[in-house]
């Protein structure tokens, strides 16, 4: 009876224990739940459809363009190698060009984007120029011959046309509004590879890259890291709403493909350039009268500038746009119409957007006072009228007095001919960096022999120029420009 009451007793106590534990840790588990539950929001681990649509989708941006992006094929007749008159050699020809080498006619190709309705076309001028033919394939394999409407070697932009309606466009949008870190599309035909699109961010904006080979060229490059290759030049770069913000002009690479960067002509330049062409049959440049510079800490120094910020007013032409507003050398520009100018590129930019007899308001730090004046733009003849075809290259354009060379000259300097430039004043050849006492030899490789032949070769000339010669104290120089 005595172990019987042992056992009933310890099975008793052992119960007694067990329920109070489980009762403990199984509030220490609530606890623990609940504690989970608050701060570590759960959900089913499956896969669905939000998962897959987080990212920026560019469905939309890329059925809306790959339409208006057209294939550029052209001919041309053979020249030596890649040596262009104007260029030199040519630091586009191997970006597009597909056989440098070979028969009396060479084949290219590129990309273009329509820009309305009626066969309009923007692309690069070194897709199309010289070209003896030039054909156009659109995204749907229809073809068509098309023609050079007109063109601007300044900032590389051309305007072709095809005889068809009803076609599919691009609409322009702003590329100011552009932001670093934006995506952006490149769509075109690199390697032939027709209807092609890469996806980028927006790098950096007013890129001066130094291509256009000419002090009037204008070169305020969209940066992107979207992928363009050989045969992407002049198609689209449109942002993630199907608008057109550049156009795809250049890369930066080492093996002639893409290495990372590539280079776009902002819409606002295009929207400009284009309706130029198509109003005036070719672009109006306006002009401040001054000479400029971008501000480093060596020039700030120099000067005794307090910060880097706004372009360096260099030189005032005398009765020009700046001089009579009252801008003088030494100035800093800082805004025009109210966006901040902080390079020459930016500057430049503002500029070719602007026609002659335009008026924009300028921001300036004279004397450490920040004021704004209104500045007249004018035309290279330091008038504010619209510029004619064919009125650019006269004598008075040039701005400069000719004299034929003597004997002895010819002698000293070890040459058979040339012209020499005894007077210069504000002109094309100023413009392009000519100083008197330059003696012209030739004029696009044609040799310059007595006056006619300038007036031979200069008259109603457009396009880029190329001027060699030597100074009187032996040394030769060579200018590029445009016409």
């Amino acid at each position: 009876m005595k172990r019987f009451f042992l056992t009933v007793s310890a099975a008793a106590i052992t119960s007694l224990l067990t329920v109070f534990a489980f009762r403990h840790f199984d509030k220490k588990n609530n606890d623990v739940q609940t504690y989970f539950n608050n701060q570590i929001p759960v959900q089913k681990a499956s896969l669905n459809s939000f998962a897959l649509t987080t990212g920026p989708d560019f469905n939309q941006a890329a059925e809306k363009t790959i339409h208006a992006v057209v294939h550029i094929k052209t001919q041309y007749n053979y020249k030596n190698s890649y040596y262009d008159q104007f260029f030199g050699y040519d630091p586009f020809f191997n970006f597009f060009n597909q056989h440098p080498y070979g028969n009396s006619v060479l084949n290219a190709s590129g990309s273009g984007v329509l820009i309305s309705e009626n066969g309009y076309i923007v692309t690069n001028n070194h897709v199309v120029s010289d070209a003896t033919q030039i054909e156009v394939t659109l995204n749907d394999k229809r073809t068509y011959s098309a023609t050079l409407v007109g063109a601007d070697k300044g900032t590389d932009l051309a305007l072709i046309k095809i005889d068809e309606a009803n076609l599919p466009f691009i609409s322009y949008g702003n590329s100011d509004g552009l932001k670093i870190g934006e995506w952006v599309l490149a769509v075109g035909n690199p390697f032939n590879l027709t209807s092609t699109v890469t996806a980028g961010i927006v790098s950096a904006k007013a890129r001066d890259i130094n291509i256009l080979g000419d002090n009037t060229s204008v070169e305020s490059f969209i940066q992107t890291d979207a992928a363009v290759n050989p045969g992407n030049s002049g198609g689209a770069l449109v942002n993630v709403n199907g608008e057109l913000v550049g156009i795809n002009a250049a890369i930066a690479t080492n093996t002639g493909s893409f290495a990372g960067y590539s280079f776009a002509i902002p819409s606002n330049i295009v929207r400009k350039v284009i309706a130029d062409i198509m109003e005036f049959g070719q672009v109006q440049r306006a002009f401040m009268g001054i000479n400029f510079s971008d501000i480093d800490s060596k020039l700030a120094k120099t000067m005794g500038l307090k910060d880097l910020k706004g372009v360096y007013v260099v030189s005032v032409y005398e009765n020009g746009a700046s001089f009579k507003a009252g801008i003088k050398q030494g100035d800093i520009i800082i805004k025009i119409n109210d966006m901040p100018i902080n390079s020459q590129s930016e500057l430049k930019e503002m500029l070719i957007r602007q026609r002659p007899c335009d008026k924009i308001n300028v921001s300036i730090l004279s004397n450490d006072a920040e004021k704004t004046v209104t500045v007249v733009l004018e035309n290279r003849e330091g008038t504010t009228t619209i510029i004619a075809p064919g009125s650019s290259t006269d004598k008075k354009a040039l701005g400069a007095t000719f004299k034929e060379i003597t004997k002895d000259e010819k002698y000293k300097l070890g040459i058979d001919y040339g012209v020499k430039v005894t007077k210069l004043e504000k002109g094309k050849l100023w413009s392009a960096g000519i100083k008197e006492n330059f003696i012209i030899t030739s004029i696009d490789n044609n040799p310059v022999k007595s006056i006619d032949d300038i007036d031979k070769y200069l008259p109603n000339k457009q396009g880029g120029t190329l001027i060699e010669g030597i100074y009187t104290n032996g040394m030769q120089a060579y200018y590029a420009f445009g016409m």
